[in-house]
């Protein structure tokens, strides 16, 4: 070949390199530029330097092309659709990932026959991924998870025959699996998890014989059952089909699946007996099929299990004994079988294989007493036992298993002593044996090297208990509830006490004698004291009113002495006192709280005087003892006294008559109706007497009464606020809202009467009282699934109304359960609006004086800045859907500073809506329907966003609520459904670890 041909040729070569070479640069500079933010890690792409693309950051070349572009967790974020054609320049390209970023729009990637890998996972891309896969035959690899894809699930995935990893979980595709799914069988690992799918699992995916993982439940909601063609994908190591309402029995065909390691199919609606075919698989590491409709006993096939470390059976209707050969199994560590009717006993050598950590079989019928191995080798860290009738003692052993975090023994029978060390135990953080039958003293702790610093609830209620207290309680400083109530403990109490951060302190029922110590008054964080029913003696002392918080104290039935200090009048949260039957003497303080208790908190103190109880304290009898007067004098002088008081009592009468009947005199009454009525301020006069007094706020005083064609009414009296006065608090707001409201959930306000010194509302009567009375009282297991559900929705129409449709827009301020009445039928009415503020601006936040509100329901907004809009009573209405979805109070429940908000979310994993089974009242856990917990549960994450703009109003609220059991794809996609990072992350670590069991505990 002649040189110059051979130099031609070679400067071609070069040329064609070079050019290749920086058109993957101009594509790449292309893509940075559509960034909004580059992160600083893109800093090395030159963009003067075409020739350093290789050596840049997240780039890898061969033979002189760009074959990887890795952009994983770079912060990046922006719309890569308007560069999509960018990738098409890129022809080389074998690996693309955009993992781990904050992309948004549609993306679409075509014509890359190269392509093996590609990974937009952990994004915000949307709309569909209906794209040209043809051109796209070499791909293996395709992770599109957690990303807000909706659509149906694209069948051109089908013809990619060499795809080994698909990964489409965590969108918000619809509609069913494609049967042509069944076509990919190179596929190793496959995941549709976490979507909107529907209809059944196609049989075709048994076709899939080289699949080792599946994961196909979370947010699904399928038809039928498992097909039984899952028995033929011999090579699959996890399945998960969880949490996605699959009915019918477990197919005996997944006995077959020799080489399944991992069984998830729990939270579904799967119904018969254990298939004793399960047993065929010896490698099994996890097996959760609870919180199903099983039936029948243990199969002892299972026995071949023998690597088992995860059995979680629980809630289910199993029945029969707990086999023996589960604590044979030497590498078991959790054992879960808690809420079925497993009968007889524990097996004796449970936890002697000494792995075992977790072990829950409360709520079941079992007898005989707990195994002395259970903490064998200190490894065991949840121990809970509660409702069953277990006997015997405590083992000893126990006493020294520094392992164990939460333990729960309580309502057995239970007798014995308490084992020395047990409520000392360093890493315990709850402990709980009440109503059970023990006995014995509560040693001091002996070992100085276990401190038990983590213990936040101890509960040892209801035994036989005696003794003093042990001064080692000070040790406690994690304590929030010390409840040791109906046991015999005698002897002072500690002044130690004052050590500890408590949140609620029950001593009532026992044998305590002497003085409270002032130390009390160093429990700051006490909303709940109860030392009723002991033999306490002396005076009650004024350093209680240091607690700031108290919201119950009862001091019943002791042998207190001398008067009620004032100033626990002082303490403003205090809505329940007891001072009852004590030795109790003097003036009855009136102000501050005082004037809202009734009188039956002083009864059985008859040296102690006031007008609420009518004995007035002022009264003194004067007696004239004149020796040398006559008979006839003092008979005189007695006839005077008698027609004097006569004529007073005349008097009196015909001036209450006049004053009842009214009159043209400025101290006579007026009263204005917003109804027609039948009846007059007489009436409603009449029925304001302490027998009708049905309850007392911080407006005033309530009565209930019976007009005389037969209405019933309640009728609120403000004390103190007449119409001379210029701050009212709240009185004449609640005239201007309510008095021209016209809605089914608004309570109605029928007239207002008032004098000079007292003004009256007068409303309809609500037959069952409060929402808040009826949930947290003896009646909330009453209060069923569907009628809370109803009453929800009643009560988020009422505030819609307020918020949307007044003129001007009102915001309540003060939403909370208590605020909200029920009729004789149940029907929620929106009430006490003491704090209502008008949106004269057509909604722009107003700032207040002073917060409004109650606590626990307060938006961090409103307590921090004295801001509020409509949002925060939507706030205030989540807190309200959480109690009735939990059956629990907003505050003193959770511990130290925790509220019902931060408890849900914690319980819930950051507030994960397939986690609301953890939180939901267990007097409704066989009662209530799962997707429409979650749909709640859902709803109420919505409105307790920290950030105000991004809850939904009101109107919002009720159609969602409506609509159920579906959401529409608008409120779905939302950005207001990101709830801790991504709700949408199922069960997903942050290291990419694939779906695992919950532990219930």
């Amino acid at each position: 070949m002649p040189p110059f041909v051979f130099l031609a040729l070679l400067l071609l070569v070069v040329t064609a390199s070079a050019s290749t070479l920086i058109s993957d640069f101009h594509a790449l500079i292309e893509l940075k530029n559509g960034f909004e933010s580059p992160s600083p890690v893109l800093s090395t792409w030159n963009s003067s330097n075409p020739t350093s693309v290789c050596s840049w950051a997240g780039i890898k070349c061969l033979k002189g092309r760009v074959v990887s572009l890795d952009l994983t967790d770079m912060n990046l974020y922006g719309s890569v659709s308007p560069v999509s054609s960018v990738f098409l320049s890129l022809d080389k390209l074998t690996e693309l990932s955009l993992a781990g970023n904050n992309f948004t729009g549609e993306i679409k990637i075509e014509n890359l026959s190269s392509l093996r890998s590609l990974n937009i996972s952990n994004n915000a891309f949307d709309g569909g991924l209906d794209w040209n896969y043809s051109s796209l035959e070499n791909l293996e690899v395709f992770d599109a998870y957690n990303n807000n894809f909706t659509d149906s699930l694209p069948l051109g995935i089908s013809s990619l025959e060499k795809l080994r990893y698909l990964d489409l979980g965590g969108n918000y595709f619809m509609g069913k699996i494609p049967e042509s799914y069944g076509n990919l069988l190179s596929l190793e690992y496959l995941s549709l998890a976490g979507n909107d799918l529907q209809g059944k699992i196609p049989g075709e995916l048994g076709n899939l014989t080289n699949l080792r993982e599946i994961y196909l439940g979370y947010y699904n909601v399928f038809e039928g059952g498992i097909p039984k063609e899952f028995g033929k994908l011999v090579n699959l190591v996890h399945m998960d089909i969880s949490k996605c309402e699959l009915d019918g029995p477990i197919p005996r065909e997944l006995g077959n699946l020799n080489s399944l390691d991992t069984l998830f199919l729990h939270t579904n609606l799967l119904s018969g007996s254990i298939p004793k075919e399960l047993g065929n698989l010896t490698g099994l590491v996890n097996l959760d099929l609870s919180i199903n409709a099983l039936t029948g006993e243990v199969p002892n096939e299972l026995v071949s299990l023998q690597q088992l470390r995860l059995v979680n059976l629980f809630m289910n209707r199993l029945h029969g004994s707990i086999p023996d050969f589960f604590a044979d199994f030497p590498r078991l560590e959790t054992l879960q079988l808690w809420m079925n009717n497993f009968t007889g006993t524990i097996p004796e050598n449970l936890g002697a294989n000494g792995n075992l950590q977790t072990l829950d079989l409360s709520t079941n019928k079992l007898t005989g007493t707990i195994p002395p191995n259970l903490c064998a080798s200190n490894q065991l860290r949840i121990l809970i036992l509660l409702k069953n009738f277990l006997f015997g003692s405590i083992p000893e052993g126990l006493g020294k298993c520094f392992s164990l975090v939460r333990v729960r023994l309580g309502q057995n029978f239970l007798n014995g002593s308490i084992p020395d060390g047990f409520i000392y135990l360093p890493q315990l953080n709850l402990l709980e044996l009440q109503d059970n039958y023990l006995s014995g003293n509560l040693s001091e702790n002996g070992n100085s090297a276990s401190v038990p610093a983590k213990l936040s609830e101890l509960n040892l209620s209801n035994n036989f208990l005696s003794g003093s207290l042990p001064f080692s309680l000070s040790n406690f400083s994690s304590l929030q509830n010390l409840l040791l109530g109906g046991n015999q403990f005698s002897g002072p109490i500690p002044p130690s006490i004052g050590q500890l951060q408590v949140l609620k302190l029950d001593l009532s029922g026992n044998s305590l004698s002497s003085e409270i110590p002032m130390e009390i008054g160093n429990c700051f964080h006490l909303t709940y004291l109860d030392l009723s029913s002991n033999n306490l003696s002396g005076p009650i002392p004024p350093e209680i009113s240091n607690i700031r918080i108290l919201n119950y104290l009862n001091l019943s039935r002791n042998h207190f002495t001398n008067t009620i200090p004032k100033s626990i009048g002082s303490i403003k949260s205090l809505t329940i006192a007891d001072f009852s039957f004590n030795d109790l003497s003097g003036d009855l303080p009136e102000s501050g709280q005082f004037a809202f208790f009734n009188a039956s908190s002083f009864a059985g103190n008859p040296l102690l005087c006031g007008s609420l109880l009518n004995n007035p304290c002022n009264v003194t009898a004067t007696t004239r003892t004149q020796k040398k007067a006559s008979e006839e004098f003092k008979l005189v002088f007695a006839l005077g006294l008698l027609i004097c008081s006569l004529v007073f009592t005349a008097a009196a009468i015909i001036k209450a008559k006049t004053f009842k009947k009214g009159g043209s005199s400025s101290s006579s009454w007026k009263m204005t109706t917003f109804r027609k009525l039948e009846f007059t301020v007489s009436d409603v006069l009449e029925c304001m007497k302490d027998g009708n007094v049905i309850g007392r706020g911080g407006a005033g005083i309530v009565y209930h009464g019976k007009m005389p064609n037969g209405t019933e009414i309640a009728v609120k009296k403000l004390l103190g606020f007449g119409r001379s006065h210029s701050h009212d608090h709240g009185f004449r707001a609640e005239i201007r809202t309510l008095g021209n409201i016209r809605h089914r959930n608004i309570v109605r306000l029928l007239a207002f009467c008032s004098n000079k010194e007292t003004n009256l509302l007068v409303y309809e009567y609500m037959r069952n009282g409060s929402l808040g009375e009826a949930l947290h009282g003896k009646k909330g297991s009453f209060l069923g699934w569907n009628l809370r559900y109803k009453i929800a929705l009643e009560s988020a129409r009422g505030l819609c109304y307020l918020h949307h449709d007044c003129s001007p827009l009102i915001i309540h301020r003060d939403v909370k359960s208590n605020n909200i009445l029920l009729n004789s039928a149940f029907e929620a009415h929106v009430a006490d609006f003491g704090l209502a503020k008008f949106l004269v601006d057509g909604g722009a936040s107003e700032c207040m004086s002073a917060i409004a509100g109650s606590y626990g329901y307060i938006a961090p907004e409103y307590a921090y800045t004295l801001r509020v809009d409509e949002k925060s009573d939507v706030y205030s209405f989540g807190v309200v859907l959480l109690e009735l979805i939990t059956g629990r109070r907003p505050v003193g429940e959770f511990g130290e500073g925790v509220d019902i908000v931060q408890w849900t979310k914690k319980t819930t994993n950051c507030g994960r809506r397939e986690e609301v089974i953890r939180v939901v009242d267990p007097r409704l856990l066989t009662t209530v329907p799962q997707d429409e917990a979650m749909h709640l549960f859902f709803i109420a994450l919505l409105c307790i966003q920290d950030n105000s703009v991004e809850r939904p109003t009101m109107r919002e609220v009720v159609q969602m609520l409506s609509e159920f059991p579906r959401l529409s794809p608008e409120t779905q996609s939302s950005s207001s459904a990101v709830f801790c990072q991504k709700s949408k992350n199922i069960e997903k670590e942050k290291n990419g670890s694939k779906p695992r069991s919950d532990l219930l505990v």
